[in-house]
């Protein structure tokens, strides 16, 4: 018999029903409330005297984790959260939605990277499943140990390019774990249906390997046909135990991310965070900087520094942009170059992936990135290379002689992995600079006064995307519902924030975005047929309809 089940009352409000009784309702995360329990439930239930006699609601509890968590440093943070998502998971997106702008950063980058390199040693049990390719012709098997039966998410990760911190093998977990905190805390996506899974095949960080706490495999990272073969079993067992629902692929390496999207983004409903959600962000604050500087998409040039899925993945979705205004495929194309560690992305080149070949260009190869800026007069400068530094003043430099308002995008995470800082680029450019991050960055004195830096981080998209899909059911996740999701979210920034020198809504704002995000998303969708649920009067309202919001529902004896 189930744990627990969910139950929809005929005047539809619910409830949770349980054989558990005692200590073990206290032991189950999601039946779990603590001393919030009412007299009654604890009668019941067989919890009298296990709990202190007082009644302790919801709004009381969140103050004490919120008055423990004003006094940790960040990684202490990261730890008491964990322990409270293994205890109390209502309680624990409750505290999320107490300070979601504080602790976002906490449950995902930057944090979240110095937790997944010391995995091991922080957390007690990950909240998720690890499927190791030893184990490839048991996946269905670990995949039912699940408990929760009705999955509609899972973020996936082989931990093989985490951040920018490269090969961490099964301590990539907490990235799953938090992507998908963030689509229940963002977006509201209920959490019972989410599921964080690590895919071990070894890992290549010897470090790793000699730690007595690592979780994952001991043993070199497994590559080649053996790979592909336990990739194509596991999308295979997923969508034969978790019919419908959607594979996020995140953090793998460059071999093997955009494959495995193209492999099944037309079989099956999946879409890569780090291509298309990195892809989303960064066109949203160009279509931002546009607008800024009272341009067009087609008035950008844009150089990527990084040619890497997640490179790529934007040089595709800016190119979408710019034909969406009317240019032809070769005309948008010719707005983009790309640059790596040996330099600008030519036909020449001998050493490109087949997915990098779209975007070479016939010209003189170059390996000096600041040369190529003076050459090519990028408008922006975007940078998804892992390189912290790699904007220096040089490169700064050269962006302020070409153009009067350049737009500059250090994107790389953690933010020891920047191209650049807010205050360098500000500096650099005496103010006039368009900025945005993918970690966040403190305020800046700007010309006197105190700019925000814009953080462009995928959070503002992929909980979107989420909710959207909960509400709809998509068959697929399509390539144009992310510049959907670019547009309006571009759009969602208002004319005081623009003035402010903000590309993206405040982050104070993130979870309003969200909404109207989902609400464009799910219009589009029916309006492509791609739908599985009949289309309602009013998609917004039904869309909200779909969002879980953290409250203690009534837990009864089955």
């Amino acid at each position: 018999m189930d744990d627990y089940e969910l139950e929809v009352l005929p005047d539809g409000s619910q409830r949770y029903s349980t054989p558990l009784r005692g200590i073990d309702v206290l032991d189950n995360q999601n039946l779990n409330k603590g001393s919030a329990f009412p007299l009654a439930e604890r009668e019941a239930l067989g919890l009298t005297g296990l709990l202190g006699p007082a009644v302790v609601p919801l709004p009381a509890q969140v103050a004490r984790h919120r008055e423990q968590l004003a006094s940790m440093e960040p990684l202490a943070k990261y730890e008491h959260l964990s322990a409270l998502q293994l205890v109390n998971l209502t309680l624990y997106y409750a505290v999320l939605n107490d300070d979601l702008e504080g602790l976002m950063p906490i449950v995902y980058t930057p944090t979240v990277g110095l937790a997944c390199e010391r995995f091991g040693h922080v957390v007690r049990r990950a909240c998720g499943l690890y499927i190791p390719i030893t184990y490839r012709d048991r996946i269905r098997d670990i995949l039912r140990n699940w408990p929760e039966k009705h999955v509609r998410f899972s973020v996936v990760t082989d931990g093989s390019r985490v951040l920018g911190l490269g090969d961490l093998g099964a301590n990539g977990m907490g990235i799953p774990v938090g992507k998908l905190s963030l689509y229940t805390a963002v977006a509201g996506v209920p959490p019972r249906l989410t599921l964080p899974i690590t895919l071990d095949v070894g890992t290549d960080n010897v470090v790793l390997r000699n730690d007595p706490t690592y979780p994952g495999l001991n043993q070199a990272r497994v590559t080649g046909p053996e790979y592909d073969s336990f990739i194509d079993e596991f999308v295979a067992a997923f969508t034969d135990v978790f019919p419908g629902a959607c594979i996020q692929w995140e953090d793998f390496n460059v071999k093997h991310a955009e494959p495995i999207l193209t492999r099944f983004m037309n079989k099956v409903c999946t879409f890569n965070d780090d291509i298309q959600g990195t892809a989303a962000t960064a066109v949203a604050g160009l279509y931002a900087a546009a607008r800024a500087k009272k341009q067009t998409m087609a008035d950008q040039r844009i150089l990527i520094l990084g040619a890497g899925s997640a490179g790529v993945g934007i040089a595709e979705l800016f190119s979408l942009a710019v034909q969406a205004e009317g240019y032809s495929e070769a005309d948008a194309q010719s707005r983009i170059r790309l640059f790596d560690v040996d330099g600008l992305i030519t036909t020449s080149r001998s050493n490109l992936e087949p997915f990098q070949m779209r975007f070479a260009v016939d010209s003189p190869e170059q390996t000096s990135f600041v040369e190529e800026i003076r050459e090519f007069a990028p408008t922006g400068i975007i940078g998804v290379s892992t390189v912290g530094g790699a904007f220096d003043a040089s490169v700064l430099s050269a962006m302020c002689e070409v153009q009067e308002r350049p737009i500059i995008f250090p994107y790389s995470n953690p933010t020891s992995h920047s191209e650049t800082t807010a205050e360098a680029a500000y500096t650099a450019s005496n103010g006039s600079a368009l900025f945005a991050s993918g970690s966040p960055f403190p305020e800046v004195k700007v010309n006197g006064r105190f700019v925000m830096p814009s953080q462009g981080n995928n959070v503002y998209i992929f909980p979107a995307i989420g909710l959207a899909l909960l509400a709809t059911r998509a068959r697929r996740v399509t390539e144009h519902m992310f510049l959907i999701a670019a547009q309006t979210l571009a759009d969602q920034v208002s004319e005081a924030e623009l003035a402010d020198g903000l590309l993206y809504p405040a982050r104070s704002r993130i979870a309003e975005s969200a909404n109207a995000l989902a609400t464009a998303l799910a219009t589009y969708i029916f309006d492509q047929g791609h739908a599985r649920v009949e289309r309602p009067d009013d998609i917004e309202a039904f869309v909200e309809s779909h969002r879980y919001s953290p409250s203690y529902l009534p837990v009864v004896p089955s």
